[in-house]
């Protein structure tokens, strides 16, 4: 299976062999274009280094927080099914597809990196679904049954935005393995789900702890 010329393009230039590779995510019926596991399994050159700084390909990545939360609507799908969502911060899409495979009526997948858009779209093609796509969340209407936020509170800058995803849906279902323990008002805990990223960075295992939590109108 050859990956998407472009998104291989973009990965050789800041990984020079990096290769990208159609992943299957383990106790899912998902697969991803994912950086191979090979290769981050070795010493990076400065020059790597700095551009992996400067322009991370977090869209080869499945990071944890996104595989807990598409196991999670797999397993719940009353959550999306018939429904209108929006993923913000999509990144690889893997919360968005996983949400058209439980029955979401309509996915919108949204992120400021054009390149993970392109991801996304990649992605939905290679499991066989189709999601809308979108640049600017506040662009959007208010319209949506459910935002997704997975991976996005890795940065406690981003806190704010807690505030804002109720704006443009009726409830929010926020997935993050960096910031567990925030205090929020309108967000319930639902609990704790156990995932890691691949490929595998060998992160502590504090980052494989996912807190879900639920915010509603």
């Amino acid at each position: 299976m050859i990956p998407p010329f472009h998104l291989q393009r973009s990965l050789s230039e800041l990984l020079g062999d990096a290769r990208l590779v159609a992943t299957p995510l383990p106790e899912t019926a998902l697969k991803l274009w994912l950086i191979d596991a090979e290769n981050m399994d070795r010493a990076f050159s400065p020059e790597e280094t700095r551009r992996i700084l400067d322009e991370p390909p977090y869209w080869g990545f499945c990071w944890a927080s996104g595989l807990a939360l598409a196991r999670f609507l797999a397993e719940h799908p009353d959550w999306v099914a018939g429904k209108t969502v929006l993923d913000f911060g999509a990144g690889s899409g893997v919360a968005a597809i996983a949400a058209l495979k439980a029955g979401a009526r309509e996915v919108v997948a949204c992120d400021l990196d054009p390149l993970a858009l392109d991801a996304c779209q990649a992605n939905a093609e290679l499991n066989d679904v189709q999601l809308s796509y979108s640049t600017d969340f506040f662009s959007e209407a208010d319209r949506f049954d459910l935002i997704l936020v997975a991976d996005v509170l890795y940065d406690r800058a981003n806190l704010p935005l807690l505030d804002q995803f109720l704006s443009r849906g009726q409830q929010a279902l926020v997935a993050d393995s960096r910031v567990r323990d925030f205090q929020h008002p309108a967000y319930e805990r639902l609990g704790i789900l156990e995932a890691h990223t691949l490929p595998d960075l060998a992160e502590p295992h504090e980052f494989r702890q996912v807190s879900l939590y639920h915010a509603q109108r």
